[in-house]
């Protein structure tokens, strides 16, 4: 479980990191990611959205347990003030705890990497 202080609760936090912030997805997973101020926040905190497509609420529920097991230990990684938000695909419903975190450590990765010119 993450502590209080780590978990995105507010629909606008929510909205500020999935407008605001920077897209990468891949199989199993879509990261938004939103560098604040650190003046604004005292540490990286996170957020997930499992839709319904993803299956039944036994299985939206045991997607975010994994998801938020995974991401507790990549959290202290981000920078101070950071919103992270972990959208579940349903390619997540079957996929194994290594792809979810391999998937997972893919889109961060992507989101943090400074964007090439066209």
């Amino acid at each position: 479980m993450l502590a209080a202080e780590q978990r995105l609760r507010r629909s606008t936090d929510f909205a500020a990191a999935v407008r605001g912030g920077r897209r990468a997805g891949r199989g199993t997973v879509v990261v938004h990611l939103l560098v604040d101020e650190p003046a604004q926040a005292s540490e990286a905190r996170a957020g997930f959205v499992v839709s319904k497509a993803v299956g039944n609420a036994v299985v939206r529920n045991k997607v975010r347990r994994r998801l938020r097991h995974l991401v507790r230990s990549r959290l202290s990684a981000l920078p101070v003030g950071t919103s992270l938000v972990v959208r579940a695909l349903p390619a997540s419903a079957s996929a194994s705890f290594e792809k979810l975190g391999t998937d997972l450590d893919a889109a961060l990765a992507a989101a943090q990497s400074p964007r090439r010119r066209r």
